[in-house]
């Protein structure tokens, strides 16, 4: 039983790497559910509620931050809800055609969905370049602090079982 658990354990946490910056999974909280699995395969000896109740904030902060930075980045320019809308088709769309795709269609959608809703607006292509550029350097930012937080995750989580 307990090598089940780590071995499930294992495998949350490398499907919530992938997660972070895949879309399609909620990679922070596969990392976060890895670990509480492998504090219970470890019987909560070495890895405590303490450890956890940490992860725990930590998984939460990175949820805000990521959800945030995307916000904010297109806010700050008054984007159009369009433009949002944009980037997450063209982030799920990215999924189809690899690193490259999962990169730059969020932008590419992000300036669409700009550009539609505002297209009649003098300036408008400009605009929507630059409101496409913000939200996708969010969306970078978002992505970087999730992945500063997992590894911050397992690094107190590894630290807790072998210190």
């Amino acid at each position: 039983m307990t090598a089940a658990l780590w071995i499930l354990a294992v495998l949350l946490v490398v499907a919530g790497l992938a997660g972070i910056v895949l879309p399609a999974l909620p990679g922070i909280v596969l990392v976060w559910a890895g670990l509480l699995v492998g504090a219970w395969a470890d019987g909560f000896q070495r890895a405590g509620w303490g450890v956890i109740a940490a992860c725990t904030l930590i998984m939460l902060f990175a949820l805000l931050a990521d959800l945030l930075a995307g916000v904010l980045g297109a806010r700050r320019l008054k984007a159009h809800w369009l433009a949002l809308l944009g980037a997450a088709i063209g982030t799920v769309a990215g999924l189809a055609t690899g690193l490259i795709g999962l990169v730059f269609l969020p932008l590419a959608g992000a300036v669409a969905g700009e550009w539609i809703a505002r297209h009649r607006e003098p300036g408008s292509a400009l605009r929507a370049a630059r409101v496409g550029l913000a939200t996708w350097l969010g969306m970078l930012v978002g992505t970087a602090v999730k992945i500063a937080c997992a590894f911050l995750m397992i690094g107190l989580f590894a630290a807790s079982l072998w210190l």
